[in-house]
């Protein structure tokens, strides 16, 4: 008897849950952000409010992790999108670079971004 070949990268599993526990993060992250953006931004919303709140090392940490689920949440929708619709080797190739990439010069500039605050 011969065993059926199965075709696929196996990504099904860890690729659901990184899916679930990278929104779970971004989820949570936004919820305490409005509840510490209303606490310390109480007095007003201006621009140096939000800088002294964006300055705190707690708010940057938890900020840059918010950016890497977001592009990691982001790479796996859209590699699995890539990987089902586009059926041309070359193009589907081309696609996943390009999209890894733009994901990284986002966190990139999120970087630059978030690090800046302090000067």
């Amino acid at each position: 008897m011969v065993k059926p070949h199965v075709i696929g990268a196996h990504y099904g599993l860890k690729d659901w849950l990184a899916q679930r526990v990278t929104a779970i993060y971004m989820a949570l992250f936004t919820l305490g952000f409005v509840i510490c953006a209303f606490c310390h931004l109480s007095s007003g919303f201006s621009f140096d409010a939000w800088h002294a709140l964006w300055a705190s090392p707690g708010i940057k940490f938890f900020g840059f992790l918010f950016v890497l689920a977001l592009c990691y949440h982001a790479w796996v929708g859209v590699r699995d999108i890539w990987m089902d619709y586009v059926k041309p080797v070359c193009l589907r190739l081309a696609l996943h670079i390009i999209t890894l990439f733009a994901l990284t010069g986002y966190v990139g500039w999120a970087v630059w971004i978030l690090w800046s605050l302090s000067a």
